[in-house]
Parts: structure tokens; C-alpha cells; sequence
């Protein structure tokens, strides 16, 4: 099994697109509007170096959660080539005001640096 994409919704699909394509050069594809569900909004990024996929979603009904913790995925994590990149990567992040952890040694043995997207969805750079 392979996983095929993974779907964010957000309140602006094509803010988090220009998010993806300037923080991870990600080849940004066509915006597709739903007939059928009115409202519905997606446009698929691409990461180019690891070929993942996600579908950014946008909906008028979709909610910005009270808490920062819910039922659901918490975090997707992206791994990058070393502790040099992991702490290249933050930097951007904090000149951009998106980051949230620095560069550090966790428990489980990653090199990881904690940002967020506009949205304050959770991206870990892994190395």
C-alpha cells in the first residue's frame, strides 16, 4: 500500500497554495470547483522532491477549531536532508513569524524544528 495525498482543509486554498509553493517549492495544480458540493474548492500540491501530494480544501462551512488539540491528525511531518537543512528550513520559518519549536534533539531521536502554516496547522522538519 501507498499512500496517495493527504487533504488539509483551510479557510483560503489559494493562500495555503502560495504558503506550500514558497516554503517547499511545491508545484502547485489546477483549481477545481465542485458542481455537486457548492462551495467546494481544491487544488492538489506537490511536493517535488518526495513526489507527496496533498489536497488543500476550502468550504464555506469549514470551522477554525476552538482548541488546538482535536480528535484527528495532529502534525504531518516532512524529512529533509540532515540537521543542516532542518535548521535552514527554521530560519525561513522564523523570518516568516512560523516558527513555533527551534531546532532540537527530541526523546525518539529526530533533529526537528516545529512550524506552522498561516493557518497554524503543524508541520514538523524532520531530518
Amino acid at each position: 500500500m501507498k499512500l496517495a495525498h493527504l487533504a488539509l482543509w483551510t479557510k483560503d486554498v489559494e493562500q495555503a497554495a502560495a504558503f506550500w509553493s514558497a516554503f517547499f517549492d511545491a508545484e502547485i495544480g489546477d483549481r477545481y470547483e465542485s458542481r455537486n458540493r457548492i462551495g467546494f474548492v481544491s487544488r492538489f500540491v506537490t511536493l517535488r522532491e518526495s513526489g507527496l501530494q496533498l489536497e488543500l480544501m476550502q468550504g464555506p462551512w469549514v470551522q477554525t477549531p476552538a482548541g488546538r488539540e482535536t480528535v484527528g491528525w495532529a502534525h504531518i511531518a516532512l524529512s529533509v536532508r540532515g540537521k543542516e537543512a532542518v535548521d535552514t528550513t527554521a530560519r525561513r520559518f522564523e523570518l516568516a513569524g512560523l516558527l513555533v519549536s527551534a531546532p532540537r534533539r527530541t526523546g525518539d531521536g529526530y533533529y526537528e524544528a516545529v512550524v506552522n502554516t498561516p493557518e497554524g496547522i503543524l508541520i514538523e522538519i524532520v531530518a
